[in-house]
Parts: structure tokens; sequence; C-alpha cells
């Protein structure tokens, strides 16, 4: 295989867990991988070259924000998301099929048509189609590219749910043609169908018969319990392609992840490390510490003291609550990239984990450390 192509390749399994590599021309990917979001073109208070330094492989654009902002029309100018951010690393997007759900007013959904709304910012109405979604991200320029999908809000209503399935499948045949034959880059299709086992299975099926790179699981993280999440994750990864890569979109926790990856899953994104730093809250191998709690007021030792990415194992949790209470900037800063930088010391101990045969113990250890 040109080496330039991207690829997937299953390293060795220990039960259901999975190990493995994505080649991508712009670099690989070692799974399980965790994305950090980088929504707008910036993951929240993180310089590009601190990310990099996390063990960051890659990150994840949305193509309903960059659509609104910057615009398709600068970026075109860019040629894509990398040069416009200075990220030479892979990217992948999401097609802003669970922003239409949960950001826009006045939402229209329309099989033909596509999604009808109006932006968040202004008010405008827009017209997102299969296809428009696809050129967008083309002209950011993503490596790894997701169809438009109809994502509905939580519900036990199985006519909703089937209705957003065909949908869903309508437009996944139409992205895949937009997509055209592009070796160097990825479409995967989004599995939907609720919490119901034969649902997901139905729409699996019919994403695999239209065929494509890798698999996603969407419609989770929507206020299910982390037991329903489980279960359903449990109930579909079984019937994915095994030599395929499996994503699950929007999670989450270490714990959520953690249990992901015990039922087969591969790739990981969502907006809790930082959107957590933001509010003072850092995840740690001891677990889930509040930084404004008076508890640290005194405390002179470090989030990690083997973390020396920025000197963060010099900044005491003393410190780090003196910033929070004085509303300062560097508080978000340094606690968002000491958690970052954690999930990714999470997947690197999960993956070895994997390839020593030690999972059950690390999974044992930490699966209901992080709830």
């Amino acid at each position: 295989m040109d080496k330039k192509e991207f690829s997937f390749s299953l390293i060795s399994k220990f039960k259901k867990a999975r190990l493995g590599k994505i080649k991508t021309p712009r670099g690989n990917i070692d799974t399980p991988a965790f994305m950090p979001v980088g929504t707008l073109g910036t993951v929240k208070g993180l310089f590009v070259e601190d990310i990099k330094k996390t063990g960051s492989q890659i990150i994840l654009g949305n193509t309903y924000h960059l659509m609104l902002r910057p615009g398709f029309t600068i970026l075109d100018k860019f040629k894509g998301l990398h040069n416009f951010m200075n990220w030479e690393k892979p990217i992948l997007t999401d097609s802003g099929g669970f922003q239409i759900m949960s950001l826009s007013k006045l939402n229209k959904i329309d099989k033909d048509i596509g999604a009808t709304f109006r932006s968040h910012i202004d008010g405008k109405k827009i017209v997102l189609s299969p296809e428009k979604s696809i050129k967008i991200q083309k002209s950011i320029n993503s490596d790894i590219l997701m169809v438009l999908d109809e994502c509905p809000k939580l519900t036990n209503n199985r006519d909703r749910l089937k209705n957003a399935i065909d949908i869903s499948t309508n437009w996944a045949k139409r992205c895949k043609i937009e997509f055209g034959n592009n070796k160097k880059k990825a479409l995967f299709g989004i599995v939907q169908g609720g919490l119901y086992k034969d649902l997901r299975i139905e729409s699996l099926q019919r994403l695999t018969d239209i065929g494509f790179n890798g698999y996603a699981i969407g419609g989770l993280a929507v206020g299910e319990t982390q037991d329903e999440m489980f279960e359903t994750v449990k109930n579909i990864t079984d019937k994915m392609p095994e030599k395929k890569p499996r994503y699950l979109m929007g999670v989450g926790t270490p714990s959520d992840i953690l249990g992901a990856v015990n039922e087969g899953i591969d790739m990981f994104d969502c907006v809790m490390p930082t959107r957590s730093g933001r509010t003072g809250l850092a995840f740690t191998w001891k677990g889930k510490i509040n930084l404004k709690n008076s508890a640290y007021v005194n405390d002179k030792s470090p989030l990690d003291e083997k973390c020396k990415l920025r000197n963060l194992n010099q900044y005491s949790k003393s410190y780090l609550n003196h910033l929070i209470k004085s509303n300062e900037l560097l508080a978000s800063m340094l606690i968002s990239l000491h958690n970052v930088y954690f999930y990714q010391e999470f997947m690197r101990e999960i993956r070895k984990s994997i390839k020593s045969r030690t999972f059950s113990k690390f999974y044992n250890k930490y699966i209901k450390l992080f709830n």
C-alpha cells in the first residue's frame, strides 16, 4: 500500500480492547486515540506547539462552526485549516449534524434538501446539504471527513429514530458520492439508532452496505446514563467491521473512554479536558480535583510531579487555586493544558496495557475513579 494512502491496521487485541494504528499522509495515529477538540480552529486556551507536546496526534474541527466563521472562502485561501491554524498533523472534522441539533433554532430537516437552520451567531438562514457538508470539509482539507447525519435528541420514540436512520443513510450515500475516490483521505459513516439494539444494527448494516473507511457511533453522550452508553456500544461493536477504525463521538470522561475501549472502540473526542480546565476541574491519576476548593489554599504540591510540559510540575495547587479565585486567564490555560496532557498520558497507558495484556488490571483500577 502507498504510504501516502489512508489505512488502518489492527496490531493486537486483549479480549475486545484493540491496539491499532491509523496511517495518513500527515502522520500516524496510535489507537486507542483521544482527539482534543479544536472546534473553531483552536483548542481553547492552548498554543498549537503545546498541543503537539502533549502527544496529541490528531485534533477535531467542526464543519458547522468553521462554515459560519471564518467561512470556507477564507479557508480556501489558506488551502485548509492546517495552514490557517499552523497544525501540520491530521485533522478530523465533524459534519455539523450534532451542532444543528443542539445549537440551531428553527432547524428543519428534509431528506432531499438537507438541514435548513438559522445561524446561532446572526440568525442568517443556512442550508446544509450532504454535498455542501463534504465540500466544506474539503475546503477545511480534513484528513478524516464525517458524513452529514441527523442526530436526534435523546428519545424513546422508535418512529423518530427510524426516520433519522432513513435520512442519515440517504445522506451518507450522497456524501460518499461527493467525497469521490481519494485514497489519501477517509470518510466515516455514523451509526444512529438511539438506545435500541436492533435499530443500531440496522443502521450499521445499511452503512456497511455503502462502504466507508471507518465507522462512528453517534447519538450518544446526549443525556443517557453511562451504563446505557456502555450497553449500546457493547451491542454494536461486535457487528462493526474488524479491520476498520471505530469512533465513539463526543465521549467523554476517562472512565467513559476506558469502558468503551473495553468494548472495542478506537477513537474518541470530547471538549471535557479544556471545558473542565476553564472551571478549575483537573483530571489526575488520583481522580478529579476541584481546584476551587479551599482544601488547596495551602497545598504546595503540583497536579503531576512528572509533567515538565510548560513547567506544569512547578505550579502548586495553591497557586492554581489563587489564580482561579482571582479570575486570571492563566488558570484556565494551565489547567486545560494539564488536562489534555493527562488525557494523552491516560491513552498511552491504555495502549501499553493492551500490548502487555494487563488491560483488565488497568481497567479495574480506574473505571470508577472519574465518575
